[in-house]
């Protein structure tokens, strides 16, 4: 008896070690790796300067005065240079009346662009494709933006779809997530995430001034990424994901309506961006914050924190918290009045860069205060958007590109992506860098030129001396008006 005895022990210690590797080997092939990216960068006479800007906004007859000021000075405040592209259909004045097939031009320029440097970057074959994802929020056509895509690539009969619309400036991150969702089922794949937004069938042409910002802010861009779970590629891989916290914050009625696609009084569709649009990005970063950063940071910064915000604060921290805290079990409870920030807790301690999405200035500074993040941090997100503008789904890859290019990212660095987009929705994710990366990218035509010395706005320096006398002889006659 006591011969079977010792026999089912060490059958039953086998099959337990059998388990734990399996479940090991299982963990490993649901790693999700990005091998490669690729921005778009339109052609040189899509280019947005100060003069076509000004001749943009100036030939819009449904504005006055008012409105023609406030144009011209959220120009100049909006920290955009005049490098940025657009569309091609607003530059050519037919933003009034875009056809189907402007929008299918200006989208598939992108897609396929980036799409073929990505496939002759990395020398895989569209055929080798397992998922594929598009994340387009304004333009949702039938077929959908995958079919294109698989038509014109010749993808296999096989391939996973899928095609994201309406998620705004975080939609990128979502559809990451999504990827990293089904490795965790489809085992040595690969995918691909398609990142952009289609701009010139959706100029706003009215005058209400909370939907005239989207004009100012937007501007043409995207990027493609490819993934992988196959271990056997782990050593090709650029970043490995980390850690991935999704908050919808639409149940919050201000929230929702900061930033909304709508019509205004005289029918003019276009996109309304609210003076809440910080507020809530605040709040739904703070709600983010608490699920992440247990997580991301290591214990001993987690513990001084505590110790520090229950010997400084006025707030009453449950012993439930710390308790939590202690044994891991996935969520720190954080009362929501209580400020992780302010109990002096520092990102810096499990995070070395900080990938900001460029959606405005207001915002790159609201989250810099925020997080208490420095000019070195917040560097990235103000160039690309000095440079780029806000290209929605894809301003974090041009973010990321100008880290790389910079030659900041090295072996083992974390990076906080942080995005923030409509409904609301704050997206974050942390990566680990794999490997030095040095790739001038995008800005190899440009890098060595930032940043400049002193941010200077062109608008500002040009058009910063307009006056009321000014705005009305344009407004007479703008046919004779020549910009100097």
């Amino acid at each position: 008896m006591e011969y079977f005895l010792k026999i089912f022990c060490l059958f039953s210690l086998f099959y337990s070690i059998l388990k734990l590797f399996n479940l090991i080997l299982k963990r490993r092939s649901q790693s999700c790796y990005m091998l490669a990216y690729e921005c778009f960068r339109p052609k040189e006479d899509t280019k947005l300067n100060t003069d076509s800007a000004a001749k943009i906004v100036m030939r819009n007859k449904n504005l006055g005065l008012e409105e023609f000021r406030f144009l011209l000075k959220t120009m100049v405040s909006s920290g955009i240079g005049e490098n940025t592209y657009c569309p091609r259909n607003v530059l050519e004045g037919r933003e009034t009346c875009p056809t189907l097939k402007d929008t299918y031009e200006e989208i598939d320029e992108i897609m396929f662009d980036t799409l073929d440097n990505l496939f002759k970057k990395t020398c895989f074959s569209p055929s080798e494709i397992d998922i594929l994802v598009v994340n387009v929020s304004l333009f949702s056509p039938a077929p959908s933006l995958t079919a294109r895509i698989i038509n014109r690539y010749k993808m296999r009969e096989d391939v996973k779809v899928f095609n994201l619309a309406g998620m705004g400036c975080s939609a990128s991150v979502v559809a990451i997530d999504l990827v990293q969702q089904l490795f965790k089922t489809y085992e040595n794949s690969l995918g691909i995430v398609v990142s952009t937004e289609d701009l010139g069938s959706h100029w706003y042409c009215g005058k209400d001034k909370k939907m005239m910002l989207s004009n100012c802010l937007f501007r043409a861009g995207g990027c493609s990424m490819l993934f992988t779970n196959k271990t056997e590629l782990k050593d090709r891989a650029i970043l490995k994901l980390k850690h991935m916290e999704r908050t919808q914050y639409g149940s919050d009625d201000e929230a929702y309506n900061c930033c909304i696609q709508m019509e205004d009084e005289e029918g003019f569709a276009g996109f309304r961006l609210t003076k809440s649009l910080v507020k809530s990005a605040a709040k739904a970063l703070t709600v983010n914050l608490q699920s992440m950063v247990p997580k991301i940071l290591p214990l001993w910064e987690l513990v001084r924190f505590f110790i520090i915000s229950l010997r400084n604060s006025m707030k009453k921290v449950e012993f439930g918290n710390i308790f939590i805290l202690f044994f891991n079990l996935g969520k720190m409870v954080i009362k929501p009045k209580f400020n992780m920030l302010g109990g002096g807790l520092n990102l810096k301690s499990g995070i070395e860069h900080f990938c900001v999405h460029p959606g405005g200035r207001a915002v790159i500074d609201g989250v810099g205060k925020g997080l208490k993040l420095n000019e070195y941090d917040l560097e990235p997100a103000r160039m690309a958007l000095h440079r780029w503008g806000n290209t929605s789904a894809g301003g974090l890859w041009y973010v990321l590109g100008y880290m790389e290019a910079k030659k900041r990212l090295k072996k083992g660095d974390r990076i906080l992506m942080i995005s923030l987009g409509a409904g609301f929705k704050c997206n974050n994710c942390v990566w680990e860098v794999m490997k030095d990366l040095s790739d001038t990218n995008v800005w190899k035509d440009c890098i060595q030129s930032y940043p400049p010395d002193t941010l200077n706005n062109p608008f500002k320096e040009k058009y910063n001396w307009i006056n009321d006398e000014y705005l009305s002889f344009v407004r007479l006659d703008f046919s004779t008006m020549v910009f100097n």
